[in-house]
């Protein structure tokens, strides 16, 4: 799809305009994630933003009882929550989540998300690229 006419270098170009992109997420494999930042074994993501030029998108799929360690990103995060029911925590507070509710985290804040005792807790998680995570435990 043209978008228009630019020139570089006095020559004349099409500039194309970037198409819409739709992914499901039952079509994304889903891959087990091992780094010290979980508390058990049993999670697993789903890349989403293949393409994406500013964002980092993924699933991340915990167990039951297992969550990520304090840590913090150099910008901000926004949670997605896409099944089960998980706990969100600061140092201040801890809330319970399910299906439908979306959670900021501030760049610099410390927290931690991940499933309860007895459900599993599947969350889509935005950053821009270029975040840095901070492990704080």
């Amino acid at each position: 799809m043209e978008k228009g006419w630019s020139c570089h270098q006095g020559i004349p170009v099409i500039v194309k305009e970037a198409e819409m992109k739709v992914i499901g997420m039952v079509e994304i494999p889903k891959e087990p994630i091992t780094n010290p930042i979980f508390t058990g074994t049993h999670v697993t993501t789903q890349v989403l933003s293949l393409d994406s030029q500013d964002f980092v998108v993924n699933i991340v799929n915990f167990g039951k009882g297992v969550r990520n360690k304090f840590h913090s990103h150099s910008t901000e995060q926004l949670l997605f929550v896409t099944s089960g029911k998980g706990i969100v925590a600061t140092e201040k507070e801890e809330r319970v989540v399910t299906q439908g509710d979306v959670i900021i985290f501030y760049a610099g804040e410390k927290h931690w998300h991940g499933a309860t005792a007895d459900s599993e807790f599947s969350h889509i998680y935005v950053t821009k690229v270029g975040s840095i995570l901070t492990p704080l435990e």
